[in-house]
C-alpha cells in the first residue's frame, strides 16, 4: 500500500510540473492583450521594402577617420546595439509576460528593420535575424519620411499606405519602399546611390519617432487618469497626448527654449555651431570632415557626427562582453562611444554651492542647473536616476556627515534624506485587479516597474529645461509630480545643514543608468526565460552600474570664514525684508570681478548684476525687486573665486 501512495505522489508531482510548464510556456501573459491592442499607424510590415546590412554602408562611410566617419561613430552608439542590449531584452521579457504581445511595441523602435520586414512576431524577438540585431541602422534612418511631407516623391509612397499617420512619435514611422537615401544636404552631385534632400533629417521631429513614447493600451480620461481600452481593439485615438506617457523627451524639447529660431548658446554641445536648437545639434553635433572615403567627397563644416550619444556608459560594456569579445574594432568604437557619453554627462548640468555659517553649523545650498534641452534626466525611467551626494569632513579628515551615500559593493543607495532626481511609474487599482484575474502571480497597485501595465506617474521631480512652464508641460503630460517648479525654472536648490566641526564639504552629482532595484526586479519576476538572471550576472561582474560623476566640488569652511571676516562690517543688506529696492552696501572689496546673483528658492536665477570694481571706494548697489512676487530668495555674492550667500525676504 505504501508503494502505491509513493507512486501516486510521484504522479501528482509530475502533473503539477506539467501544469506549471504549460502555464509558463503556453500562457506567459497575465493580461490577454493581442497585437491589435498595440497597433500603431504608419508604415506596416512588408510596406517598406527591404534593408541593406550596415556593413554595405561601411564600404564608403567607414575606414578613413574614426572621429568623423558615420560607420565608426554609429557602431559605438547604443542606437547600433539597441537590439543587443541585455537590459532591454530582460525588460522585453517582463513586458510580454505582463501583457501578451506587448513586445511588438518595443521591437518596432529597437529593431525597426525586423519589425518592418515582418519578424517582430513572436514578440520575444526570437524570429529576428542578424541584420535585425543591428538596431536603429543606416538604411532605416535614411529611408525615413516625414509623415507631414508634401513632397511629390514622399506623397507617392505615403498615398500607398494602408494606415498613414500625421503624427511624429510612438514608432509611427513612415519608411519609403524605394531605395532613396534621404539626408540633410541639397548639394550632393556625385554619389554611388540615389539620394534625396530631406529637411526632415535636420529636425527634432525625426527623433520624436522613437523618443516620444506612449502606451496605446491606456486612454486618457476627462479627469486626467488613464483607463484600459477594450481588449483586442485598437486605441480609440493615436494622438500622442491621448495615450499614457511612457517618455516625453521630444515633447520636453518641444516646450523648451531650445525650440526657438535662435536656440540656446552652447560652448560644449553643437560642435561647430554656436547655438543649439534641435536634438541633432547636441546628439549629432556638427564636425569638420568628409562624409565618405571617396576623393571627390568635399570637406564640410557641418558633418553630423553619427554618434547619437546619450548618457549610457554601463550597457555598452555588457554589449562588448556578450557580442564582441574578440572584435577589437567594434570594442574600440564602443569605448569611444562610452567616453562621448561620459562627456555628455559631465556637461549636462552645472552645480553651484552656497555656504554660510550659522550658530550650530553650516548651511549648504546645492544648486543643480539643467544644461540640456529636455528634463534632467530624461527618457524611460527604467531605474535611471541622478542624485546629490554631500560629505562633510572634520579637520582630521574624518567623515562626520553624509547625504546620498552609495555602497558600491552592494549597489545600495541610502535614500533617506537623499535628493534623487527621477521619474517613477505605477499601476492603478483597476489595472492591478485586471492583471490578477488572469495572472499566476500577485500584482499590487502603486509604484511599479511593470512597463506594460503602468498607467500612472507616481513621482517626477526631474529638472525641467530652459523655457519651462507648468501649463506647457501639463499639456504634454510631463508636469512635475510630487514636486513643484516655478514657471521659468531650469534649476533646483537643495538645502543641507552640516555640523559646526565641518572643515571640508565635498559635493557630487551622480548619475546611474540602472538601479539595483530594477535589476533585481527583472531577475526575480522572470518566469519565461533566463534573460533576467543573465542580466543580473552581467551587472554583478561589470561594476553594478557604477554611478558616473556628473559634477563635483569642494568647499573649505576656513575659506568661508575668511570671506565672512573680509566682509564683516562692510556688507550690509537692507531693508530685509524689502518691498521694492534692496540696498547692498559693499565697502573696500579689493576685487576686479564682483558678481551678484538673485535666485528664487527653487533655484531659478532671477537677476544678475556684474561689476568690474577697480577701486576700493564705498559703493551701494541697488537691486529693483518691485516686479518680483513675495517670498524668500537667495542672494549670491561672488568675487575672487569665493562666494557667500544671504537669504532675503521680499514682501
Amino acid at each position: 500500500m505504501k508503494r502505491y501512495y509513493f507512486i501516486l505522489i510521484i504522479l501528482l508531482g509530475l502533473i503539477l510540473t506539467l501544469i506549471g510548464w504549460i502555464n509558463i510556456n503556453i500562457q506567459p501573459g497575465y493580461v490577454p492583450t493581442t497585437l491589435n491592442d498595440f497597433f500603431m499607424p504608419g508604415s506596416q510590415p512588408l510596406e517598406s521594402g527591404t534593408f541593406n546590412h550596415p556593413e554595405q554602408c561601411d564600404n564608403c562611410h567607414g575606414g578613413y577617420d574614426s572621429a568623423i566617419e558615420p560607420a565608426f561613430t554609429w557602431r559605438g552608439s547604443m542606437m547600433a546595439h539597441s537590439m543587443r542590449d541585455p537590459l532591454f531584452e530582460a525588460s522585453l521579457t517582463i513586458a510580454n509576460q505582463d501583457a501578451i504581445d506587448s513586445g511588438d511595441l518595443c521591437i518596432r523602435c529597437h529593431s525597426p528593420v525586423g519589425w518592418l520586414e515582418g519578424r517582430s512576431t513572436p514578440t520575444d524577438g526570437s524570429a529576428l535575424t542578424d541584420n535585425d540585431h543591428e538596431g536603429v541602422q543606416c538604411h532605416f534612418c535614411h529611408k525615413l519620411t516625414d509623415p507631414l511631407s508634401t513632397s511629390p516623391t514622399d506623397l507617392a509612397y505615403i498615398n500607398t499606405l494602408s494606415n498613414p499617420t500625421t503624427i511624429h512619435g510612438n514608432g509611427m514611422f513612415i519608411v519609403d519602399s524605394q531605395d532613396l537615401r534621404r539626408g540633410p544636404y541639397n548639394d550632393i552631385t556625385q554619389v554611388n546611390h540615389d539620394v534625396l534632400y530631406s529637411e526632415f533629417h535636420t529636425k527634432s521631429e525625426l527623433c520624436a519617432t522613437c523618443h516620444d513614447v506612449s502606451n496605446p493600451v491606456f486612454s486618457k480620461q476627462a479627469d486626467g487618469t488613464y483607463k484600459p481600452n477594450t481588449l483586442d481593439l485598437q486605441a480609440p485615438s493615436f494622438d500622442t497626448y491621448e495615450m499614457f506617457p511612457v517618455e516625453r523627451t521630444y515633447s520636453e524639447w518641444k516646450m523648451s527654449a531650445y525650440n526657438t529660431p535662435t536656440g540656446v548658446p552652447s560652448s560644449v554641445f553643437g560642435g561647430n555651431k554656436e547655438n543649439v536648437i534641435s536634438c541633432q545639434d547636441c546628439h549629432m553635433q556638427d564636425m569638420t570632415g568628409k562624409g565618405a572615403n571617396k576623393n571627390y567627397v568635399p570637406v564640410r563644416n557641418d558633418i553630423g557626427q553619427h554618434d547619437l550619444t546619450g548618457g549610457n556608459t554601463f550597457v555598452p560594456e555588457l554589449v562588448k562582453t556578450l557580442h564582441f569579445p574578440d572584435n577589437i574594432e567594434i570594442q574600440n568604437a564602443i569605448n569611444a562611444g562610452i567616453e562621448r557619453a561620459r562627456y555628455m554627462l559631465e556637461n549636462a548640468a552645472t552645480m553651484n554651492l552656497f555656504v554660510t555659517e550659522s550658530g550650530s553649523g553650516y548651511n549648504l545650498d546645492v544648486e543643480i542647473i539643467n544644461e540640456t534641452g529636455h528634463k534632467l534626466p530624461s527618457g524611460y525611467p527604467e531605474g535611471r536616476r541622478m542624485w546629490i551626494n554631500v560629505r562633510g569632513y572634520d579637520i582630521s579628515d574624518n567623515l562626520i556627515y553624509e547625504s546620498g551615500a552609495y555602497d558600491s559593493e552592494t549597489a545600495t543607495l541610502d535614500q533617506n534624506s537623499t535628493k534623487i532626481y527621477e521619474a517613477k511609474l505605477g499601476m492603478s487599482d483597476d489595472v492591478a485587479a485586471l492583471a490578477n484575474i488572469n495572472g499566476m502571480g500577485s500584482y499590487v497597485a502603486g509604484e511599479s516597474f511593470h512597463f506594460a501595465l503602468n498607467n500612472m506617474v507616481v513621482k517626477d521631480n526631474r529638472i525641467p529645461p530652459r523655457g519651462f512652464t507648468n501649463a506647457n508641460f501639463e499639456a504634454i503630460q510631463a508636469a512635475p509630480v510630487g514636486y513643484s517648479y516655478a514657471d521659468g525654472a531650469y534649476s533646483d536648490i537643495t538645502s543641507y545643514t552640516l555640523p559646526i566641526d565641518t572643515y571640508e564639504i565635498e559635493v557630487k552629482l551622480l548619475y546611474q543608468t540602472v538601479s539595483k532595484e530594477y535589476i533585481e526586479f527583472l531577475r526575480d519576476k522572470n518566469i519565461t526565460n533566463t534573460k533576467g538572471i543573465e542580466l543580473y550576472d552581467l551587472w554583478s561582474t561589470h561594476g553594478k552600474s557604477s554611478p558616473e560623476i556628473m559634477q563635483e566640488a569642494q568647499f573649505y569652511t576656513n575659506t568661508l570664514n575668511n570671506a565672512e571676516k573680509k566682509l564683516e562690517g562692510t556688507l550690509k543688506i537692507y531693508p530685509n525684508p524689502t518691498y521694492d529696492i534692496l540696498n547692498i552696501d559693499l565697502e573696500k572689496i579689493s576685487s576686479n570681478n564682483l558678481q551678484i546673483d538673485l535666485f528664487n528658492i527653487s533655484g531659478r536665477k532671477i537677476k544678475t548684476v556684474a561689476f568690474d570694481k577697480t577701486n576700493t571706494s564705498f559703493e551701494i548697489i541697488k537691486l529693483d525687486t518691485s516686479d518680483l512676487s513675495g517670498g524668500t530668495y537667495i542672494l549670491k555674492i561672488s568675487w575672487d573665486n569665493k562666494s557667500i550667500n544671504r537669504r532675503i525676504v521680499i514682501r
